[in-house]
Order: C-alpha cells, then structure tokens, then sequence
C-alpha cells in the first residue's frame, strides 16, 4: 500500500517545486513590470530631456540636428481604417554626434503626401534601444530602404551610414492631419504576471490537494483492509 503512495509522492514533489518557482517567477516579473510602467508614467509626465550619449530606454528625450530626407526608409506595415502603411524613418544629422535614426510615424504606402522639414528641427520623442530579427521576422529589403525590424546599426549601413547612434527615437506628437503621423505616447507593455503567478500559485495548491486526497484514500483502503 506504501509503494504507490511513494511512488506518487516522488513524482509530485519536483513537479510541485517546479510550480513554486515559476509563481514566484512571476511575482518577481510583476515587481519588475509595475516598476517600469510607474518609470514610464513619470517620464511622460515629466518635459522632455536633453538626448545623452547614453539614454535609458523608454525615456522622453530631445534632440536638435537636420533631417537626411535622401535616406529615408519605411519600417514595417500597418493597416490603419483599410489603408496599408508603414512607418517612416530619417536619419537626424547632429553636429558633432552620429546621426540618430529618427520613426518620425505612420504613413500610407499609397504616396500620399509626407512632410519632410528642411533645416534645424527639434525632435521630441522616446528612445528606442534596437531590436534584433527573430526567427519569424520578415526579411528586411536593403535595396528598397524596407525594414521590419528597427536595428539602428543594420539599418544605418544599408542607407550608406557609417556609424549611426546604437538606439532610435520614436517622435512623439499630436499629429496635425498629414503625415507622417506621430506616436502620441510612450508604449505600455502588457502586465498579466499577477494572472501567470495566481495561475502557477493554484496548479501547485491543486497538485498539493491530489496528492493529500490520494494518500487519504490509501490509507483508508489499508485500514478496511486490516479490519478484513
């Protein structure tokens, strides 16, 4: 009668600690998250920071410099209402820095106009650390200045610029109408983790409750046993 209970005991234990340890994961994962949306809540309430060498992601920054317009590209595709469109990425020249690769935002692919200031600007806009492609990523088109991932650096050699700032920065604005349209917010990621540990948290307290309910009936099998 000991063997199955053993048997079932030594089966639950890892699994039940396995359990533990990604609800307590995700706890640390809610901790971390709530922080960073609280540092993002703070940044755009705040007025934007002069650009530094070195900039936090997803902090609201400003930066002066002349639009190169001859090396535009288009990052991605969006359907907005039934238009396709993409959006629209400059690199910002900087006296005495690497240029910056500027989303200025959202614009139809169907050559609707775009505005493209000419002189000194100031951009206000968040900064972008870079991705990198995965596996399912789409395969950027070089040649035609088409990109589906934003990698400042790849991105920069293939518009002919031999060094460009290793982050990007997403213009932020009210939009005016015309294009291209900028984002009006810094980006919230998702926060599910309270779900993912309650989840987690309540497998193990269910696994706890099987193994407790199946020792229980062996041993009440073992005891009317005796009795026979």
């Amino acid at each position: 009668m000991r063997r199955p209970l053993l048997t079932a005991t030594l089966f639950a234990l890892p699994v039940f600690g396995l359990l533990l340890f990604l609800g307590t994961w995700q706890v640390q994962r809610l901790a971390w998250k709530t922080d960073l949306l609280a540092r993002i809540a703070a940044s755009e309430a705040q007025p934007a920071v002069p650009l530094s060498a070195g900039p936090e992601p997803l902090l609201k920054v400003r930066v002066s410099g002349r639009f190169d317009h001859a090396r535009e590209a288009r990052l991605g595709l969006e359907v907005r209402g039934a238009v396709l469109g993409a959006q629209v990425v400059t690199p910002l020249l900087r006296d005495g820095a690497d240029p910056i690769l500027v989303n200025r935002g959202w614009a139809p692919l169907d050559g609707a106009p775009i505005a493209r200031p000419e002189g000194p600007v100031t951009v206000e806009g968040w900064v972008h650390p870079g991705d990198r492609p995965g596996w399912f990523s789409a395969t950027d088109d070089a040649a035609g200045r088409r990109f589906y991932t934003f990698d400042p650096p790849a991105i920069g050699a293939a518009l002919g610029l031999p060094r460009v700032a290793p982050f990007g920065l997403v213009a932020l604005g009210q939009g005016g109408g015309g294009f291209p349209d900028p984002a009006r917010s810094l980006p919230r990621p998702t926060n599910n983790h309270l779900g993912y540990a309650i989840t987690w948290y309540g497998l193990a307290v269910s696994l706890a409750a099987v193994l407790g309910t199946f020792a229980l009936r062996r041993r009440k099998e073992a005891d009317e046993q005796r009795r026979l």
